[in-house]
């Protein structure tokens, strides 16, 4: 059996398996998306399904830290967004 590709969650800092964790890319030319396929190419960060992780990723401004720019507000609230569709 093939071992799963660990990530580690940058709300709550839990390492996860990689499928089980939505990633937020930066691309070359500083596009913030969300990336359900796991492929895209640029700078990757991972966040569990979970609503107060992404609360605690807003709080800190981690995000922002690692992809060295402001976030808008738009980003976090895609994120709300998938976070709440696949929770319900």
């Amino acid at each position: 059996m093939k071992k799963q590709p660990q990530r580690t969650c940058m709300g709550c800092n839990a390492k996860k398996d990689k499928k089980e964790l939505i990633r937020i890319v930066k691309s070359k030319d500083g596009d913030i998306q969300i990336d359900k396929t796991g492929k895209q190419n640029g700078r990757g960060a991972y966040i569990c399904n979970d609503i107060n992780c992404l609360e605690k990723l807003i709080k800190s401004k981690r995000l922002e830290k690692v992809f060295e720019m402001t976030i808008s507000e738009e980003v976090y609230n895609n994120l709300r967004g998938v976070i709440i569709d696949k929770r319900g």
